[in-house]
């Protein structure tokens, strides 16, 4: 029996827990529980799900107060950010509780049997249905959000999937605390044991993947933790998705009328979003084009001025802390030169330095526009803005791509670099900072390989999208079918012979 231990990045102790890793026989009932659990959840239908999903909203706030500290004592990221990130988590669950009961996303469509230019035509109803039970590995940078009371829980249960978390090892006893707010909801609704469940330890983990009853895999991690991922699910007779948000550079593009109608503004939004959290976010801005003219010297000077003033900061782990030390060094032997770098006195934690780096735009090479995990950020400094095209090319695809705007900034100009970053990013953002990611319908939260795997979001309503599979019907009696797929049912949007019929609202009905 492996016992779980914790460390408070703050002061790098390592302390034991009452957790043990989770065995073999303890994984199959798991996953037993998890396949019969899926009954429940298909029977409690969209609005009990809705239910289902307002209660774990309100118990993850009820325990706030313990959630928080126990992450805080695990992450170090301060306690009104965490308050902030559970917060945002139990909106998550009650944004999904709304996809529910809109019911679009179930996209509904129904071709009646009908004679057609090449014959008779059968009857033919489509929905989306659950795809069973799901493996969700937590995030060591968010451990509500995109951990077991994040996102991907969320999704996964108001798509009808039990869900298996695997608990990261940063914040085990966050997760377990998360895991046991979530589940008392579940108890409260009737729910049976594998509606929701965790599990603790690397070889656990794999072991999860592997097993048939798992029906996809969703990965908030690095590139190395996906390929690990993946190997497994080649292992298996039978494939099955992985849906894994990665590595994203997110580079900003300042232009010049931008730098001479607000460089202080500039420099106070960059230097709070590399820096943020320890600038450990997926969308931290890794990379910031400004121009070398006097503008951009008063710009960057600002940045400095932000960052020689500011603290250490903590990490989560000591793995982050010694790769991070590690890529800035290789930044600087590649020839980023050192702008800005505080002081900070070694200490018993995971504690490291902010820092700007520097280099002009022939001297951006793959190796410096790669990512670096922590708070760091990579001035290129630019005289033409026609010469960034190419270079932008060469910039690995991230989550996201920045453009700040002047006033007297060529809107073709504009144009061409929002075409080009859009070939390359899941999500342009215009005279902003890509940190702060929106929990909407409207939200994409993905981009080309290597900040994504798949086409999908995993933030916003869409990302339930992730755990459910086409079914058809054809000539189906009435009685067997969903209810959304029926006659004369009217409370959700559906296609109908082509055209689309929006629900009736309920004074219509």
């Amino acid at each position: 029996m492996n016992l779980v231990s914790t460390v408070d990045p703050r002061d790098g102790r390592r302390r034991a827990t009452d957790l043990v890793e989770t065995d073999e026989i303890r994984l199959e009932a798991i996953t037993a529980q998890a396949a019969r659990a899926a009954r429940w959840l298909s029977d409690l239908g969209r609005l009990g799900r809705a239910e289902l999903l307002d209660a774990t909203a309100a118990a993850l706030e009820t325990r706030r107060a313990d959630l928080v500290a126990a992450a805080v004592a695990e992450t170090g990221l301060g306690h009104a950010r965490l308050d902030q990130e559970l917060t945002r988590a139990s909106l998550q669950f009650r944004m999904f509780g709304d996809v529910l009961r809109d019911g679009g996303y179930v996209e509904a469509a129904i071709d009646h049997a009908a004679d057609t230019p090449i014959g008779r035509g059968p009857d033919l109803r489509r929905m989306l249905v659950p795809l069973g039970p799901v493996a969700v590995f937590g995030a060591s940078n968010f451990p509500f959000a995109f951990s077991v009371a994040g996102g991907d829980t969320a999704a996964a249960l108001a798509a009808g999937c039990p869900t298996v978390l695997k608990a990261h090892p940063s914040h085990p006893l966050t997760s377990h605390a998360s895991a046991d707010a979530i589940e008392s909801a579940i108890r409260d609704a009737g729910g049976p044991e594998g509606v929701m469940t965790i599990v603790y330890g690397e070889q656990p983990g794999r072991s999860l993947v592997r097993h048939p009853a798992i029906r996809a895999v969703a990965l908030t991690g690095s590139v190395s933790a996906a390929r690990a991922i993946q190997a497994a699910i080649d292992e298996r007779p039978d494939p099955i998705p992985l849906y894994a948000e990665l590595s994203s550079v997110n580079p900003i593009v300042v232009l010049p009328g931008a730098a001479a109608d607000r460089a202080d503004q500039i420099a106070e939004g960059l230097f709070a979003s590399f820096t943020a959290s320890g600038g450990q976010l997926c969308t931290k801005p890794g990379l910031a084009f400004i121009p070398a003219d006097r503008d951009g010297d008063h710009l960057v000077d600002g940045l400095r001025a932000r960052v020689g003033a500011s603290d250490g900061a903590v990490l989560l782990n000591e793995r982050i802390r010694d790769a991070y030390e590690s890529r800035a060094a290789t930044l600087e032997r590649a020839g980023a030169r050192v702008s800005a770098r505080p002081h900070v006195a070694p200490g018993e934690g995971f504690t490291v330095a902010p820092a700007l780096l520097e280099i002009g735009l022939p001297g951006l090479t793959a190796e410096i526009a790669d990512e670096c995990f922590g708070p760091l950020m990579v001035v290129v400094r630019y005289h033409d803005v026609a010469d960034l095209d190419a270079v932008l090319t060469t910039v690995p695809p991230s989550l996201t791509g920045s453009v700040h705007r002047g006033p007297d900034d060529d809107t073709a100009v504009v144009r061409r670099l929002v075409d080009v970053l859009a070939a390359r990013a899941g999500r342009i953002v215009f005279d902003g900072y890509p940190t702060g990611v929106r929990v909407s319908w409207a939200q994409h939260h993905g981009g080309p390989w290597p900040s994504t795997n798949a086409v999908h979001t995993s933030v916003g309503a869409t990302s339930i999208r992730r755990f459910l599979r086409p079914l058809a019907w054809q000539d189906a009696p009435d009685w067997v079918l969903p209810e959304e797929l029926r006659d004369g049912y009217t409370a959700i949007p559906r296609r109908v012979d082509g055209r689309w019929e929006a629900r009736m609202n309920r004074e219509e009905r």
